[in-house]
């Protein structure tokens, strides 16, 4: 993970169904700060090395943006492959998530919190 300020950039990669998620889950909770530590402001996930992603993993996406939104924070998701994006656009989570072509263009976007 990369800190940008007050934004946590984590890259994830492989893939991501009921077998893998609950060590998303952790590790991803962990880096947001939603342990009992300082949450951060802004969490970026690279989603590029992705290569399958199931209901599994688009629920430890929804909770991970409650959580952090509890504290006034904000998942953005960068490089999300087609068929990730089928699967957002198909349970209508593409527009509940900011999406961007890479990760500058999401640390940009934080930085005039768009």
């Amino acid at each position: 993970a990369a800190v940008h300020g007050t934004t946590t950039v984590v890259a994830v990669a492989g893939e991501i169904d009921l077998r893998t998620a609950d060590a998303l889950r952790a590790r991803l909770t962990d880096l947001a700060g939603l342990n009992g530590g300082p949450a951060c402001a802004d969490l970026v996930i690279d989603f590029g090395g992705v290569r399958f992603c199931d209901a599994s993993g688009i629920g430890v996406l929804v909770a991970l943006r409650n959580a952090l939104g509890a504290h006034g924070g904000r998942v953005r998701l960068a490089r999300v492959r087609p068929a990730q994006l089928r699967l957002l656009r198909v349970v209508g989570l593409d527009a509940r998530f900011p999406l961007h072509g890479d990760v500058d263009d999401a640390v940009a976007a934080i930085a005039g919190r768009n």
